[in-house]
Order: C-alpha cells, then structure tokens, then sequence
C-alpha cells in the first residue's frame, strides 16, 4: 500500500510492543531506531519484555545486550513475560489507561501467538479497533506445523499491517483476509562507531590478515538457514584458483560450533578462515566490517536482513542469494551482486564476479544512493496514515 505524506494533522499517541534494551538482537536494535525516528513527531510510549524466552528454549548464551556502547537505550515498561497471563492482563490495562491512537506490536515469532492474544483478549474494544502488527516475518524461517496455527493466534488482533520487504507483503496477504498491508522497510544501521581515519590495514591486524588478501565477511547469528556451511564450501572452490581469499564469521553459533569446525577441516580451509563464535558487543562491530571487502549472505531462506542495511550502514558491498526478500534491497553490480541459488557454486560465482567488477564500479557512491533512498525515512508518514485508517 502506498502512503500519502501529511502536513497540519493531529499527531497521533503510540503504544510500541516489543523488544529493545537491555535487549540484544536485530528485532531489539530494529524498534529502538523505530522509537527514535517515531518520537521526533509523535508521543511514544514503549512496553518492553520482562521475560522474553525461558533459558531452556534460549539457544543463546544470553538474552541481553551486553555491550558497553548503544545506539539508544528507550525509556520502558518492562511489563510482558511471555508465559506469565497475569502480565498480559497488566500489559492491557497499561495499554487501556494510556489510551493510545495506535498499539503496534512487533511480530516476528510464533513463540509469542498466545502472548500477544492473550493482550489482546484483554484490551478495550476501543484499543482492539487500533492494533497494528509490524511483521517482520510471517513464521520463523526454521518453521514447523505449530508454528502456523501460533502465528494465527498471535495475529488475531491486527486490525492492520506494516511489513518490511514485498516477499512478506505478498505472505501476509493469506492472513490477511483483506486487512490494510503497509510497506516500508529496515533502516540502514549506520550508527556503529568507525574508525574511518585508520587504513584498512589496521582493522585487518587484529585478525592476522594481509593488505592483498580478498576478505570475506559473515556476520551475525549462526543458524542453518543462514548457510554458513555453503560458504566455507564456496570459500573452498575459489581457494583453488586464488590462493589469497580469507573468510571472517563473527556471531554466536545457535548450532554445534563443532559441525563447521569439521567442515573446515574436511575442506582443507581452517588457516584461511577467522572464526570468532560469540556475540559481538556493539562497540566491537566496526573492525569487522572494516577489514573485509564484501560481505556475503548465502542464506537458504529470508525475508529481509539487518545485517545487509549494517552492511550498507558501513559502505559495504553485499553478495546475497536471491531468495524470499533479500533481492529486493540489492542493485545487481551496483550495491552487490544477487546468486540465483544457495549453493556454494553460484555463491562462488557472485564471489569471484564481485572482485572482478570492482576495479571499475563505485560501489560505495551506489550503496550511498540506496541508502538516500531507504523508504524507512519516511515511516512516521506511514504512521500517519494507519492513524487515518483507525480514526
């Protein structure tokens, strides 16, 4: 759905639920830049999460944001426990007392269906005609059976949508039974603390890299639709013509570490990749960033990526595959190269097609075009209109 941009209206209240600090995460750091860019026109009120996943079904070491540096820390009620129906009942009544013009939750997993209707069972009916979901995606991209009718669940309530790429507009509409579907997309996180002063070379030291080396970067939460696995075997293929390729994977494995450590070693591959398996605290982002050349998503599945706009946020190209919604944030040969397929050979394609471009492409003056571009700067209009919608 488009939007319209609105001048001399009322400003409308809302009431964001989700996570963010102590938080760590994309869907954490994705509603902290959504309470920033929404609190410059509107009132925003933000309810937090108490208790977000039980430790048993946490395949993390731990929920929260254990970095020294942050982008915002929001002002929160740290009310919603996900297992805990007392606090979705205090949850509504805060919601109902506040009285807001939109209540907006953030989905993005079917863990939460009972949460969220259990809020909204609880809700006035004047606030159960102002919800409005942010999916960011329809079910989990590990989905099962379950995960289907818990997502039904959850998105009982929405009296409206916003989701963040076409792939997830399109999947919603099933859901949707004819429901208003908006669209913007993810912000480009640029805010990361750079050392754009220092030489590449400098970044590079702390991980036994040299200036000619051809450094790839896979970064953030390591699962199997993420398809770290298809790297290291693409790695492996261009290792045989190009002896100077070197792979950084910087991010907390939410599988058995040992597994791709087996890989390596099965490849022949372990001296030419850096592997750094724990979450990176915000302030230690940048140097991995800065010492690679291209930064690559071999992904199996997705709908958009918080590390393709950190990508872009430090003027770095991407290699994606073109599945679910990834293709739609990439300008082939200009802002990264787009692989029809997840395997290693069409990974190594688009690996080896990027380095040969380079010379005479601008990536960083392309990437600085899209990032002007990115629809997310204009959410509050987005908002204003939802306001519209319910008023």
């Amino acid at each position: 759905m488009s939007y319209r941009i609105f001048t001399g209206m009322k400003t409308p209240h809302i009431v964001l639920l989700g996570p963010t600090y102590p938080y760590r995460g994309g869907n954490a750091l994705f509603m902290t830049f959504l309470y920033e860019a929404l609190s410059e026109r509107h009132r925003v009120d933000f309810i937090n999460f108490k208790m977000m996943y039980p430790s048993l079904l946490f395949p993390g070491t731990t929920p929260y944001d254990v970095s020294e540096e942050h982008f915002q820390k929001v002002p929160s009620q740290r009310l919603m426990h996900s297992l805990n129906p007392i606090s979705w009942w205090n949850t509504a009544r805060t919601i109902n007392r506040l009285d807001p013009d939109i209540v907006v939750f953030d989905w993005y997993q079917p863990f939460f269906g009972p949460l969220f209707y259990g809020i909204g069972l609880f809700l006035n009916r004047r606030m159960k005609q102002r919800i409005l979901f942010i999916t960011e995606n329809v079910i989990s991209h590990e989905s099962r059976w379950v995960d289907k009718w818990l997502t039904r669940l959850g998105l009982t309530w929405a009296k409206a949508f916003l989701t963040l790429s076409k792939k997830v507009e399109d999947d919603i509409q099933v859901l949707a039974h004819g429901r208003p579907v908006y669209r913007s997309e993810l912000p480009v996180y640029g805010w990361y603390t750079r050392n754009d002063d220092h030489p590449v070379q400098t970044a590079r030291n702390e991980f036994h890299l040299h200036e000619t080396d051809k450094v790839l970067l896979f970064f953030g939460y390591i699962r199997h639709y993420k398809g770290l696995d298809i790297l290291m075997e693409a790695l492996a293929l261009l290792l045989r013509e190009d002896a100077s390729y070197r792979l950084l994977v910087a991010g907390e494995s939410y599988e058995e570490e040992a597994q791709y450590h087996q890989l390596m070693d099965r490849l022949g591959i372990r001296d030419q990749v850096r592997f750094k398996n724990e979450f990176i605290p915000n302030e230690r982002v940048a140097r991995y960033f800065e010492a690679s050349d291209v930064v690559v998503l071999p992904y199996r599945s997705a709908t958009q990526s918080g590390i393709l706009n950190m990508a872009y946020g430090f003027e770095k190209p991407v290699v994606i595959t073109d599945v679910g919604g990834l293709g739609e944030f990439v300008d082939e040969g200009k802002t990264g190269i787009v692989v029809p397929t997840p395997t290693a050979s069409a990974v190594a394609a688009g690996i080896r097609r990027y380095y040969e471009i380079r010379p005479e492409t601008d990536f960083v003056g392309y990437i600085r075009e899209r990032v002007a571009a990115n629809s997310f700067d204009h959410i509050q209009d987005v908002f204003q209109e939802v306001y519209e919608l319910f008023h």
